[in-house]
């Protein structure tokens, strides 16, 4: 997937041409997490993608499946990082992506990780 590529490499201008403007973002999980809930339209994905950016530090992020049918994506992995609240790592963990594009662009971006592995290391319980 060219957004998830572009994602990784920190192609902030790529991201945003595949990106609808009425895009979705929804991560699952734990609510006392500053990045789970979910976050409407391209101007406040960025701002959301900051916090996140500003609370994990990803270390390790391997796609192990990918599946596609008609509009709709399904991205499993593992992942790794550290978040900068307590300072510590996570430990590998898993996720899974649920996206739906229209007209090459990115409508939907599902996101279902581990919450509870991230909460601990995040709160500094792991």
């Amino acid at each position: 997937m060219a957004f998830m590529g572009a994602m990784g490499g920190g192609d902030i201008a790529k991201m945003s041409e595949l990106m609808a403007d009425d895009m979705v973002w929804h991560n699952e999980g734990d609510a006392t997490l500053p990045w789970i809930g979910e976050t409407k339209g391209k101007d406040a994905i960025f701002e959301f993608l900051g916090v996140f950016s500003s609370n994990l530090q990803t270390t390790k992020w391997e796609n192990t499946d990918a599946f596609a049918s008609g509009d709709t994506v399904a991205v499993f992995g593992i992942m790794n990082g550290v978040t900068t609240n307590s300072g510590q790592e996570i430990g590998e963990f898993t996720f899974a992506l649920r996206a739906k594009v229209r007209d090459g662009q990115v409508v939907l971006w599902h996101w279902f990780e581990d919450s509870f592995a991230v909460s601990q290391a995040y709160h500094g319980r792991a």
